[in-house]
């Protein structure tokens, strides 16, 4: 039930047939839009005050994420908002049981039960309930992922150079920082392990960083430059992806190639059997098929086969060299295959896209030499052109410059991009008071 004026105790059956009627993404655009107001209370009767609507998630996961919610006037609580049509959606759509919801604080839905239903995360965790009214409806789901923040008045008007200063020295900051962890990573294992790694995390591409992480750790570079015709076998058989010996499940291509890997899997199975992956590990769900961690893996092997000139490149950090080594690598079942159980594809695929290629040098080339040739590396980072933005940066430039036309141009390059994440993760991601005690409006009067 809802606190505003106008709001309801239960549910008429008016309400129930409406609600019926109501899509999903509907509600969630009324819900983001604030037509629901923000005052609200539980099912229990607890007072909650939405303080921070959050980002709206348009790929897998709960619906609004980086939210902050106030129950009964205590200090906000930060987490994941999701909104359903019913309270039964929660059970029936698998959050229940899906650990990617366990940050949920706040569970809102138009339909109640008669019976009491209960949500509760993977852990076992009672996350907040309340119903909404069904009847606010029809409004437009073109809305941003976040709305403009206290900081877009002043950065308005800032002139279009100081803006771009702003951005520049948030996005040297973020640089210097990657590098200095490279430069930890180099000192802890050695430049060609921690350059290993580094690669191995950019490829597990944002939902599996941490197992590309651990299977970089667990099968170190020198290993596998030690087994050079096992280097596939390692990589497939530690991530956990040769768990099914039953080859009659693939189709030929598939079939040979399972087979030459199981070959070698079986020899070195006994002595990495302890160093396994748990299928728990993987986030395989929302991934999209051209990023699925099994091409990942196959690119990462090849990044092995091909160290000495991948080394080089490193040293020398030349966009167009390094984009031409990625381009060049070739793979002949993974140039048709999404995963070992994907029917072959019509079209050839690159290995690495150009996408990922951009990712490895603003988080990994350009840090990992940045120590080596900062003034020159500096100026030519400055004018490396971003490729395709991604939900982060996308939000980070609506809170900061919401429809101002400046908005696009800080999207063209992968400077201007690093800056807007830095500022973001710097004070959007720690603020939970909905922008009235983030510093950073007052900061850019230095920049005026």
């Amino acid at each position: 039930m809802l606190a505003d004026a106008g709001c309801r105790v239960g549910e008429s059956g008016g309400w129930a047939e409406s609600a019926r009627k109501v899509p999903e993404l509907e509600l969630q655009a009324a819900w983001f839009s604030g037509e629901f107001g923000r005052e609200f209370s539980t099912l229990e009767g607890r007072g909650v005050r939405v303080i921070q609507f959050g980002v709206w998630n348009r790929e897998a996961g709960p619906d609004f994420s980086d939210a902050a919610v106030s129950f009964d006037g205590a200090p906000p609580v930060r987490g994941a908002i999701e909104i359903d049509t019913s309270v039964r959606d929660w059970e029936a759509h698998g959050h229940a049981v899906n650990a990617n919801y366990d940050s949920v604080v706040l569970h809102a839905f138009v339909r109640n039960s008669p019976e009491r239903v209960f949500t509760r995360t993977s852990n076992s965790r009672n996350v907040a309930q309340i119903l909404l009214d069904p009847r606010v409806t029809g409004h437009p789901t073109a809305l941003p992922l976040a709305k403009p923040g206290r900081c877009s008045s002043p950065l308005r008007t800032l002139s279009i150079e100081s803006a771009r200063e702003v951005l520049l020295a948030a996005a040297q900051f973020r640089l210097r920082q990657k590098a200095a962890g490279l430069a930890r990573a180099v000192e802890i294992h050695g430049p060609d392990e921690a350059l290993f790694q580094a690669l191995a995390v950019t490829l597990g591409y944002k939902m599996n960083k941490l197992p590309f992480a651990l299977l970089a750790q667990r099968l170190p570079l020198r290993l596998l430059r030690r087994s050079a015709g096992d280097i596939d076998a390692l990589l497939f058989g530690v991530a956990g992806f040769l768990d099914e010996p039953d080859l009659s499940r693939y189709d030929s291509a598939s079939r040979t190639y399972v087979r030459r890997l199981w070959e070698r899997w079986w020899a070195r199975r006994a002595e990495c059997a302890r160093l396994v992956l748990h299928p728990t590990a993987w986030r395989l769900s929302g991934v999209r098929p051209a990023n699925h961690p099994q091409r990942r893996l196959a690119a990462l092997g090849q990044c092995v086969g091909h160290w000495p000139t991948l080394r080089a490149l490193a040293q020398r950090c030349d966009p167009g060299e390094i984009g031409k080594f990625f381009a060049g690598l070739r793979d002949d079942y993974w140039g048709r295959h999404y995963t070992v159980r994907s029917r072959a594809s019509q079209k050839p695929m690159a290995l690495v896209g150009k996408t990922r290629v951009t990712e490895m040098l603003v988080n990994v080339f350009y840090p990992f030499a940045f120590g080596v040739l900062p003034d020159d590396l500096w100026t030519a980072y400055c004018r490396f052109p971003a490729t395709l933005g991604n939900r982060k940066v996308e939000t980070a430039a609506s809170r900061l410059f919401g429809t101002s036309p400046a908005r696009a141009e800080f999207l063209k390059t992968a400077a201007y991009q690093q800056g807007l994440l830095q500022i973001y993760e710097d004070f959007c991601m720690r603020d939970a008071t909905d922008c009235s005690g983030c510093a950073f409006p007052e900061q850019l009067a230095q920049f005026a």
